[in-house]
């Protein structure tokens, strides 16, 4: 189990009466939140494991695949996770999600987008950026030894999906996906990339603080919506659906429908907990670039930003 962020004394000293103590549930039992693959994750579970400790509620950090998660949340076995994305989530989440195995607690409120990005140099290499259509005639630039004669696009790590390769593949674009070993490793491409001047294209997310350190622009696609994947004949290629962007992304939280039961108050938190993108991406920063710490830097905004998060655990606790 991890150190506590905040003391339980926080909130431990506003409790008294049973009745109370029976709205926050099993407090000896730890409620487990799932850590899945990338750094803004961990941000997010972490404020949300925070305000449950100041609660009184013993908290774990579960590491979990982002993917294939969703049936030990169903069984119970971890208990909620922080940062889910609408646009990448797998078939398995929605079937059971309606079947009413899982719950979904509610936004996140991050102002989120994925897509196809590119170091704002690599413009001089393939002219026509952003524009889609360039990357038919300079696929060549971005071919290496493993990719001949095609291009070369970094995509998510595998335990993420294809979303880079399912795009470009619709768009019949002469285009390898590679999957990235993980989130760090992105970064890496990324900052490989620019210091050489080099090319690259990449699959990416906003909010992330690489985004703005590196100048990452984004690829125009056809405009996404749910047409695309519905209905072949609309896009540019006839013969395939998802030949566009992604859909505007919504993120949220997901959690075993028995927290309700057993923890109430923390079922409260976590629906209400929020979280902004401009309080994440610098959080992510810290610890990506300037090497700290999550507990470090999780507990300084906690400290600092009390405003933010407190009202929340107060509501559900008092």
């Amino acid at each position: 189990m991890k150190a506590s962020i905040l003391a339980p004394a926080l909130a431990l000293g506003l409790l008294c009466g049973n009745a109370q103590a029976a709205s926050l549930g099993a407090v000896d039992e730890p409620i487990k939140l799932a850590i899945n693959e990338w750094t803004g994750q961990h941000v997010a579970t972490h404020i949300a494991g925070g305000m449950l400790e100041a609660a009184g509620y013993k908290v774990e950090y579960t590491t979990a695949g982002y993917m294939n998660m969703w049936q030990a949340i169903a069984d119970g076995e971890i208990h909620a996770a922080m940062e889910v994305w609408d646009s990448n989530v797998s078939e398995q989440y929605a079937k059971m999600r309606d079947a009413g195995q899982l719950e979904e607690l509610s936004d996140l409120g991050l102002a989120a987008r994925e897509g196809i990005a590119y170091p704002a140099h690599v413009a001089d290499i393939c002219p026509g950026l952003p524009a889609w259509e360039a990357l038919k005639k300079c696929a060549g630039q971005f071919a290496t030894a493993d990719t001949i004669p095609q291009g070369r696009l970094v995509d998510y790590p595998a335990d993420w999906g294809t979303p880079g390769a399912d795009r470009f593949g619709a768009l019949g674009l002469p285009f390898k996906a590679v999957p990235a070993g993980s989130e760090g490793a992105l970064v890496t491409e990324i900052r490989a990339a620019t210091e050489k001047k080099s090319p690259l294209l990449i699959t990416f997310w906003q909010p992330h603080w690489a985004m703005s350190a590196y100048d990452m622009q984004w690829v125009a696609l056809p405009e996404g919506e749910p047409a695309c994947y519905d209905d072949a004949s609309w896009g540019p290629n006839p013969n395939a659906t998802g030949d566009c962007d992604f859909l505007p992304a919504r993120i949220f939280k997901a959690g075993w429908p028995g927290i309700k039961d057993k923890w109430p108050a923390a079922h409260e938190i976590l629906v209400n907990y929020t979280l902004s993108t401009d309080a994440q991406q610098p959080m992510m920063g810290a610890i990506d670039v300037d090497g700290k710490g999550i507990d470090e830097v999780v507990g300084d905004w906690m400290a600092a930003n009390e405003g933010a998060w407190k009202p929340v655990v107060d509501a559900a606790t008092q």
